[in-house]
């Protein structure tokens, strides 16, 4: 982010303080707002001017921040509720062009959605991820998500079992709506694959793909997939 930019920090636990330590460092402008006071104390020391004391669920908080102008406000209470609706009013009410909202809970992810509340951040889903990337027996591995394009790039292990281990490229009538962008080969590192790639035990391929086929893709890379 090289232009200087404003940016509300709701909730100063150790997400929001540290977030605001760097966007400071990184010469940005920060407003971090916390509603409990020993909390707003401890962190004043080391911030000073750049947190204030409140509850930013009331509009009069937000505005003393200064949401009018904010480039971007980012929720990380530890209440999801709380999360929802300051971005909500962010987004709706004063138009902030940018909102970041965190889940405490994965489970409400479906709230934050219908909502129209993204992006949003999961520290479940993200470690999660870590462990897919890291268990091969997960199998999926979500790399990238873009569910208003409809799109997704995944990484899949073959294991000893996939129907695909020892086809050419060429010659696997993938599920429609996927392509097969890189394999990863222990020994020779990453590469795109051409039609007469040929597809190993132990190979991690990275395909794009709409989310909607993602089980079909799966199912054809799998033990039990059709290969054909």
């Amino acid at each position: 982010m090289a232009e200087r930019k404003y940016m509300i920090i709701v909730g100063a636990g150790k997400v929001g303080w540290n977030l605001a330590r760097e966007l400071i460092d990184k010469g940005h402008e920060v407003t971090l707002i916390e509603n409990n006071r020993d909390r707003y104390l401890t962190v004043e020391q080391e911030l000073e001017h750049s947190v204030q004391y409140g509850d930013a669920s009331e509009l009069w908080v937000l505005e003393r921040a200064g949401i009018s102008r904010a480039d971007m406000v980012i929720a990380v209470t530890g209440d999801d509720e709380d999360n929802m609706l300051i971005c909500q009013v962010a987004k709706e009410k004063y138009l902030v062009d940018r909102i970041i909202a965190r889940v405490n809970n994965p489970r409400n992810r479906p709230h934050f959605e219908l909502l129209g509340v993204k992006p949003y951040v999961s520290a479940t889903d993200l470690i999660l991820r870590v462990i897919e990337h890291e268990v091969p027996e997960y199998g999926l591995v979500h790399l990238l998500d873009l569910p208003e394009e409809r799109l997704e790039i995944i990484e899949l292990l073959l294991g000893d079992d996939s129907r695909v281990a020892g086809r050419r490229v060429g010659d696997l009538n993938m599920p429609e709506g996927t392509l097969l962008i890189s394999v990863l080969r222990e020994g020779q590192g990453g590469f795109v694959p051409g039609p007469d790639t040929v597809l190993e035990v132990g190979d991690e391929v990275l395909a794009v793909l709409d989310p909607r086929v993602e089980e079909d893709l799966k199912t054809f890379f799998g033990p039990d997939g059709a290969g054909e």
